[in-house]
């Protein structure tokens, strides 16, 4: 039986849109109000689905109290309260959009989960704008 198992979470962290390559103007025109110098911060939402096969011996597919740690330990621990730009190693280089954070997102975890689980990740900046990644490209 194939089925799937979601676990939701959240964290605050500011950012600020920005590509160095650029002039300030070009940054502006293109991420507006994101752009603003002294950053800015979203309430981030983050769901995170698990598909597979559930275990016979167990009836789980994944241990959500497992699940809820990975997260807590790899993602809320690390992004939560933070600047991404001047706190976070995996933003040093990469400009923080909602794409990029939930592929960087994606990618710690599925170094935790089992890989013949699929992972799917939904990470919403806002409650109307929301980015989802399956680690398909």
């Amino acid at each position: 039986m194939i089925i799937t198992v979601c676990r939701k979470a959240h964290f605050n962290a500011a950012h600020r849109l920005n590509n160095p390559k650029w002039t300030e103007e070009r940054n502006h025109s293109v991420f507006g109000l994101c752009n603003n110098p002294n950053y800015h911060g979203h309430n981030y939402d983050l769901i995170v689905k698990l598909t597979g096969e559930v275990d016979p011996e167990t009836g789980y597919l994944y241990d959500l109290k497992i699940l809820k740690e990975v997260i807590k330990l790899e993602i809320e621990n690390r992004f939560d309260h933070k600047n991404l730009n001047l706190d976070t190693a995996e933003f040093k280089n990469l400009n923080p959009t909602a794409e990029n954070i939930c592929v960087v997102i994606w990618n710690i975890l599925r170094l935790k989960i089992a890989t013949h689980l699929k992972l799917h990740v939904t990470l919403y900046e806002t409650p109307n704008n929301y980015v989802e990644y399956d680690g398909i490209n």
